[in-house]
């Protein structure tokens, strides 16, 4: 399983001092100019359109046409191999979504990611399995698949693999049904609640654990989110190695 981390691109300069063969997902709303140039180096890359976080932002009356060129134009600028389609369905409903879809296929001469939610229905899952080499599944990181309905997941991923499709867990890296569902990748910002939360992770040999601690805890402060969030990076990538050959 791959597990691409989540978020580097808010944290640019933890790039210039590891190791970049790692798996990376970058959201395109909040990627700057600084992050483009490492990239190529990166093992593997993953474009999220970033259409959910633009939509939830300050701005109003949202020019959706608009925002799609530009998410085009990057992926065509900086070679993106694997990008997500924009997913805005409660905004402007699946027809329009589907529209937006293969206008940026024609722009981009690419397959998307497209992103199945539960309000697209289950036939539309077999579809999009049928006709795409690698989908998603979404709205499991804002809750829209409740925690009691994670037991479908086996479902899902069996039957994407009857259809020899990849399948990708949005925003999914709950550590117990990492081994218990075999995604063929997922997603996570998890390293980066060290800043936030003050959890400081630790990679085992075959899990990752955490601890929420203080500053009295590690002799530095806990305030400093930097430090604490590199070595919480470090950790998970340990992990997402461990991850990559045994999940």
């Amino acid at each position: 399983m791959k597990i691409y981390l989540a978020g580097l691109e808010q944290k640019v300069n933890f790039l210039q001092e590891i190791n970049l063969n790692i798996y990376a997902l970058s959201s395109f709303f909040t990627i700057r100019e600084k992050f483009k140039k490492f990239i190529p180096y990166l093992k593997d890359f993953l474009l999220d359109s970033g259409a959910f976080s633009f939509m939830n932002c300050s701005i109003k009356n949202i020019d959706w046409n608009e925002y799609l060129k530009k998410y085009a134009k990057f992926i065509n600028e900086n070679k993106i191999k694997n990008f997500f389609e924009l997913d805005i369905d409660s905004i402007v409903g699946y027809f329009k979504v589907k529209e937006y879809r293969n206008e940026l296929e024609n722009l981009t001469g690419r397959q998307c990611i497209p992103v199945w939610h539960k309000s697209r229905g289950i036939d539309e899952f077999f579809n999009l399995c049928e006709n795409y080499d690698y989908i998603a599944l979404g709205g499991i990181a804002i809750g829209h698949i409740k925690r009691d309905e994670h037991k479908y997941f086996s479902y899902f991923i069996r039957e994407a693999h009857k259809r020899n499709t990849k399948i990708h867990g949005l925003g999914y890296t709950y550590l117990q049904g990492l081994r218990k569902y075999h995604f063929d990748s997922v997603d996570s910002t998890t390293w980066t609640c060290g800043g936030r939360f003050g959890n400081l992770y630790k990679f085992t040999g075959n899990t990752i654990v955490y601890k929420t601690i203080s500053g009295n805890d590690t002799g530095m402060r806990l305030s400093n989110c930097n430090v604490l969030d590199k070595l919480n990076l470090l950790e998970w990538i340990k992990f997402q190695k461990y991850a990559e050959v045994h999940l």
